[in-house]
């Protein structure tokens, strides 16, 4: 599954296609981990969940390769790539979320990450439990503002993990260019910086009336 190179392992066509394996197994965990509905009706909400959540997933993924704007040390902010794996948590709760966002952390780890492999804790930090935290928007199910308190929450975890994985293992690449009085927190400035900015303007988006009413609409059509 990996070849060793000198320094990092990278993956090879077979472990590329394991974790492709991996994100379809995550996706039908998805729906399995829903909250119960009748016997009648479960398979075909279990159906429409694993559809909304790939759909969703599969949005997210398009949408993390469209980088408006790229920060000057590194960093690229995202057509709302965030937004659209959060929401599935805020649909059906904890266990789904974290399940759907582990399927995308695998297919943020194929697109970026399986090339260059220091650790397999570097990659948990980078890609696993980073990508992952998004689902913890679960957490927000079915309350008041559900879908801000749970994207806020998702985002900070995200930086959070990546930040740490700055600290261990990339503060050798900084730029010679950031300022050297900010040494200390190059990770911190490096990840949160591109993932506010990112978070501000999905906020802003998602506040605005019609872009709310149609987000409440989608909840219905994807929980009902």
């Amino acid at each position: 599954m990996f070849t060793h190179e000198e320094g990092y392992y990278a993956l090879t066509t077979t472990g590329y296609v394991v974790c492709a394996l991996l994100v379809v197994v995550a996706l039908l965990a998805t729906a399995l981990l829903l909250p119960k509905k009748k016997d009648a009706k479960r398979r075909a909400f279990q159906t429409k969940a694993l559809v909304f959540s790939s759909v969703a997933l599969a949005l997210a993924f398009v949408l993390s390769y469209v980088q408006p704007y790229k920060l000057p040390w590194g960093g690229s902010v995202t057509l709302f790539s965030m937004l659209l794996v959060t929401l599935i948590g805020y649909w059906y709760g904890l266990k789904a979320g974290l399940i759907a966002a582990f399927a995308y952390s695998i297919l943020q780890f194929i697109q970026g990450g399986g090339s260059y492999i220091l650790t397999p804790f570097q990659v948990c930090c980078d890609y696993f439990f980073a990508f992952t935290s998004l689902g913890f928007s679960g957490l927000f199910h079915n309350k008041k503002n559900g879908l801000l308190h749970g994207y806020l929450l998702g985002i900070f975890l995200r930086g959070l993990f990546h930040t740490i994985g700055g600290y261990i293992y990339w503060m050798e690449y900084m730029p010679e260019s950031f300022p050297q009085s900010l040494v200390a927190v190059y990770p911190i400035i490096y990840n949160y910086s591109y993932i506010v900015i990112e978070g501000a303007a999905t906020i802003l988006v998602i506040l605005l009336p019609p872009v709310r009413n149609a987000l409440n609409q989608i909840k219905r059509m994807a929980t009902e």
